[in-house]
């Protein structure tokens, strides 16, 4: 029996299901002018698979062991003819290339001549990967040119006998390997050494993808095309030159830069090509003999690119010195955990073009060789380099770069983008070699200009006033017109405008003067707006208290903001909040005692003097007080998008000490509209439902939570109104398309703003008609005069599509943190892009901006994890995990298992359903990688909230232990495939939840373990299959389902030439 070689035994397991995209063809065509001689073709074939025995080589197994299988020699393969015009050669050529072979039955070569029957031919060679790799085509043109040439001319084809055949190298290669069992022999000093080599790398490469990683890859794929210039090879060669490397060598330290810059993170195992023709009895036979090598490129710490090609040049002589050992007995040794969704141990490559030989001559005919490409990709990226030389004096002429990437994950656009951004790169590393990879620019002109102007917020409205005087100048305009209604009480702007003003008296009494703090605690009421307004005529800010909040914490808040007077409500009470005086409003009344005193100096008001002080929880415990001014509350009331009646009526719901009610407030009150009052405390879902219908809300905020309560339990109540926005978290894909279907006619809008950046900073809306986005809702474009960087860790902008941190600059910004000038200035940084002196704020967010000119929140920076080496965003799995129809609210964190941390994920289930975690991980498995997968997912009633209405997470109980307990076979079938398992394996007892790789399997061992299933159990499990579940529960399910669709069976067909 002849054994295959290592390369050969990989791709035959590849391909053991069968390769129905032709992804491991290796096609060329011979476009062919003039008088073809097909009789002395289709003898040139046969004299070549004489010559050749790799091409009539067949690969049958026995109990899932295979072997090479040398047909006798006459078994060549037949020339099809297709007559078509040759307009129609090259798309039947690129059909003809992807069709799959049958590498147990079928000899490892096609050819297929179109022609139009008169001197314009096309001759397709298809070569099957498991017999041949690239330069094996060389050859195969070459002797079939030399065959053709002979066969015209009468005789037989004189060429120099080849010394060996594949069989021969094959077995010779387990001799020099020796038995991986034995330390000194080279099979096993070069696995130690390759252990060592790639211990702790990723699993998978972090890069940005334009959708989800699937399941099951489904391998389609396409190629997009740049060209570095000579200007930039001559640069690149002379920078290799000196570090003592090559330009390819340089190549490929400009993509690991460009990976790195592109957020792919700076560990980046890249798959690399090695031929393995070494001696020369190899180098005219077709054959494989290539393998990869994974070079580990480095690109910590920031480096300049000449380091960071030194390093790259260090890894590659370092993997060539080792390339004697196996990809697959590598894979084997380090077992990472399979998915059929991904290439194990790498996932980008990067590929020399091998140099162009002379065209083929071929008598009496013009030839020219082209590329034929097959829809397929077999890694995520794959970058093919072809250096060009000049022809008469050798010298640089230029890169092409070919990039395949795979459909699954990548658009058209994004590959091409990220092409041309090498090129950019490239050139300026020649420029500048010794600048950091993180320096050097990316971005063209016009990315530039959209991300710095044209995706910016439209200029602001210029304004030089305060709050209160914008809202008394609406009460002057319409002092009819009502304000505000409170249960059955209504408020006319003018008796508002009064009100306040007798609160501003008695405030000025108390003694309090511009600058100053008063702290507010109220509920929700006429007076409190009337209170909040007459705080600012009386030139100070106002500092709203949380009524849910302990004493403690609100005295904390008082004496920190330096607050001397408590406003209150009548029956109020503030209990040791340390205050001088406290003013208590009684109902439909400022409080009036008298109009002697002092009155509020409205001359020293100013836009640019506070307006409050809004405390948030802060990341050491201690709350931190936002300090906004009038300008940024009327810049975000007069913004543009209020405009067209949707916010004429608009619910304050939320809590006065949260940022929302500066929308709730100011937005209508300052554009001569109506506040619509929730009475005090929390509404439930359908109080809530019942106050929007009656008070004809036409506009509201609602958290994320609540949205997703509403979106779930009863979305058709938001149909009344013309505007429903929600923020706070990220939203809820399925929660928006819900609200959408069951309101049509109300607009969606996700909303995003911290409260440094006076409540809203940008706004994506879903207007009736619009579509909804593909995956995630963006946080859209700013508001008008507010700007959103995404910048990098050196403070510069990110292409679009590339991770990056969220900076707030322009209209809306904070002053500060009161009081904590060092946060402030951590916090409230330079803006390098904005005229000097300008601020932007570090939001500690992670965006990106995608292609349409739309920011898309990617969720906190201190939530990204690592696990096992993989940036893993809780957030996506969040979205997926949310899609499920069972599933109301979803949420994913990190606990610690004895294992290290673990995803762990919860659901609420949606109104009347029973979500099944089993079945909610088996949907997460059909749409995310297995490391996305969290361990448990645990079904909860509600989820705990903060207390401004998001999911606190770090509330959430701790998951059932992960660890499943020993189970034992349940049935006929799970006990047979349990007893196969323990034979092939060697294991003592296997039970039912056992990963087969886990307990030491590896691919060979899965296709001897599926090769006796078909034997004994009559079932025909797929290897893919296989992979997506590989336990003895999910096997014995596969098993059934492959006998309730059994193979048609095999029968005797019609062949050419003879009868069936």
């Amino acid at each position: 029996m002849i054994p295959l070689s290592h390369a050969q035994r990989r791709l035959w397991f590849l391909c053991r299901d069968g390769d129905p995209s032709g992804l491991h063809n290796i096609p060329v065509a011979l476009r062919l002018r003039g008088d073809l001689d097909r009789a002395a073709l289709a003898a040139a074939l046969a004299d070549v698979s004489r010559r050749h025995e790799a091409l009539r080589t067949v690969f049958p197994d026995e109990d899932g062991r295979p072997r090479q299988h040398v047909q006798e020699p006459g078994a060549a393969p037949d020339l099809t003819v297709t007559v078509r015009p040759a307009a129609e050669h090259a798309e039947l050529a690129r059909r003809a290339a992807g069709r799959p072979f049958d590498v147990a039955t079928e000899v490892p070569l096609r050819a297929h001549l179109f022609t139009d029957e008169a001197d314009e031919h096309r001759l397709l060679l298809v070569l099957h990967h498991i017999a041949g790799d690239g330069a094996s085509l060389d050859v195969l043109v070459h002797d079939l040119a030399a065959a053709y040439t002979a066969r015209v001319l009468g005789g037989d084809p004189e060429w120099p006998e080849l010394t060996v055949q594949y069989p021969d190298f094959a077995l010779w290669q387990q001799e020099v390997l020796g038995d991986a069992e034995d330390p000194d022999s080279l099979h096993a000093r070069q696995l130690d050494h390759w252990a060592q080599a790639l211990a702790g790398l990723p699993e998978e490469h972090a890069l940005p993808t334009d959708r989800p990683r699937c399941a099951v890859a489904s391998y389609r794929g396409a190629v997009v095309r740049a060209e570095a210039g000579a200007a930039v090879h001559a640069g690149l060669a002379a920078l290799a030159r000196e570090r003592h490397a090559t330009p390819f060598m340089a190549v490929q330290a400009a993509f690991a830069a460009l990976l790195t810059r592109l957020g792919a993170g700076t560990d980046l195992p890249l798959g690399c090509p090695v031929d393995g023709r070494d001696e020369e009895a190899l180098h005219d036979l077709v054959g494989l003999f290539v393998d990869t090598v994974v070079v580990r490129a480095d690109t910590s710490g920031d480096p300049a690119f000449t380091e960071v090609l030194d390093r790259v040049r260090d890894a590659v002589l370092d993997a060539h010195a080792h390339r004697d050992l196996p990809f697959d007995a590598l894979v084997e040794r380090l077992n990472p955990p399979r998915s059929p969704g991904r290439h194990p141990l790498f996932q980008i490559a990067v590929a020399s073009q091998r140099d162009a030989d002379d065209e083929p001559v071929f008598p009496g005919l013009r030839v020219r060789t082209e590329v034929v490409r097959t829809a397929t990709a077999k890694f995520d990226l794959t970058l093919e380099v072809d250096e060009r030389h000049d022809p008469a004096t050798g010298a640089p002429a230029g890169i092409g770069l070919a990039l395949e990437y795979a459909a699954d994950l990548f658009d058209a656009g994004t590959a091409q983008r990220l092409l041309d951004r090498l090129v950019r790169l490239a050139a300026a590393a020649v420029h500048d070699p010794v600048a950091p990879i993180a320096a050097l620019d990316l971005l063209t002109p016009a990315e530039r200009a959209d991300l710095l102007h044209g995706w910016q917020g439209a200029p602001a409205e210029p304004h030089a006033t305060t709050v209160h005087a914008l809202f008394t100048a609406r009460a002057a305009a319409h002092p009819e017109r009502t304000a505000a209604v409170c249960g059955g009480r209504e408020a006319t702007y003018g008796e508002l405008d009064a009100l306040s003003d007798r609160l501003a008296a008695r405030l000025a009494r108390l003694g309090v003067r511009h600058g100053d703090t008063v702290a507010v605690l109220m509920d929700r009421s006429v007076e409190l707006v009337a209170a909040t307004l007459g705080v600012l005529k009386a030139g100070a800010a106002y500092l709203p208290l949380d009524a849910a909040a302990p004493p403690a914490r609100s005295a904390a808040i008082v004496a920190e903001a330096g607050a001397a007077v408590l406003i209150t409500g009548a029956a109020g009470a503030a209990p040791g909040l340390g205050v001088r005086h406290t003013l208590r409003v009684e109902d439909g009344d400022g409080g009036a005692d008298g109009d002697g005193g002092a009155a509020p100096d409205r001359a020293g008001a100013h836009p640019d003097g506070l307006a409050y002080v809004m405390y948030t929880s802060g990341s050491t415990g201690t709350p931190k007080g936002v300090a906004v001014s009038h300008r940024e509350v009327v810049a975000l009331a007069v913004d543009r998008r209020w405009r067209g009646g949707a916010h004429e009526r608009v619910l304050f719901r939320s809590p006065h000490a949260f940022d929302a009610s500066t929308y709730e407030l100011w937005v209508p009150l300052l554009n001569g509209g109506l506040v619509v009052i929730a009475p005090p405390g929390d509404l439930d879902v359908p109080a809530l439902a019942a106050l929007m219908a009656e008070q004809r809300v036409t506009g509201t905020f609602l958290t994320a939570t609540l949205f997703n309560e509403l979106a779930d339990r009863c979305p058709d109540r938001l149909a009344t109104l013309a505007e429903v926005m929600t923020g706070g978290e990220a939203a809820s894909p399925a929660a928006v398309r819900r609200v959408r279907e069951h309101c049509p006619g109300t607009t969606v809008t996700n909303a995003y703003g911290p409260t440094e950046a006076t409540t809203f900073a940008a706004t994506f809306a879903v207007a009736p008609g619009a579509p909804l986005p593909d995956g995630q809702v963006p946080i859209g474009r700013p508001l008008d005069g507010t700007r959103l960087h995404v910048l990098d860790d050196r403070l510069a902008p990110v292409p679009p599509g590339v991770t990056g941190e969220l900076y707030i600059a322009g209209a809306g910004l904070a002053q500060g943190y009161l009081g904590r000038p060092g946060l402030t200035a951590e916090r409230f940084v330079a803006c390098p892009a904005g005229p000097p002196g300008s601020r932007m704020y570090r939001t500690g967010d992670l965006a990106r901006w995608n292609t349409a000119g739309q920011v898309e929140y990617l969720g906190r920076a201190d939530r990204q994890v690592k696990i096992r080496g993989l940036r893993i965003e809780p957030g996506e799995i969040e979205n997926v995990l949310g899609g499920h129809p069972s599933v109301g609210r979803a949420a994913v964190t990190v606990v610690p298992t004895a294992a290290g941390p673990a995803l762990a994920g919860y659901a609420v289930p949606a109104e009347g359903a029973a979500p099944d975690p089993a079945e909610l991980r088996r949907h997460l498995r059909a749409a995310l990688p297995d490391y996305l997968v969290p361990l448990t997912i645990t079904v909860l009633e509600r989820f705990p909230v903060t207390a401004n209405g998001k999911t606190d997470l770090a509330a959430l109980p701790a998951p059932a232990p992960a660890e499943r307990p020993y189970e034992a076979p349940r049935d006929d079938t799970e006990r047979a495939l349990a007893a196969l398992w323990e034979k092939l394996l060697g294991a003592d007892r296997v039970g039912v939840h056992d990963n087969f790789f886990e307990l030491g399997g590896h691919s060979l061992l899965a296709t001897r373990l599926l090769a006796e299933i078909r034997s004994g159990l009559g079932a025909a499990v797929t290897v893919r299959r296989f992979f997506a579940g590989p336990t003895v529960a999910e096997l014995a399910l596969a098993t059934a389902e492959s006998a309730a669709a059994p193979e048609p069976p095999i029968v005797r067909r019609a062949r050419r030439g003879r009868p069936a």
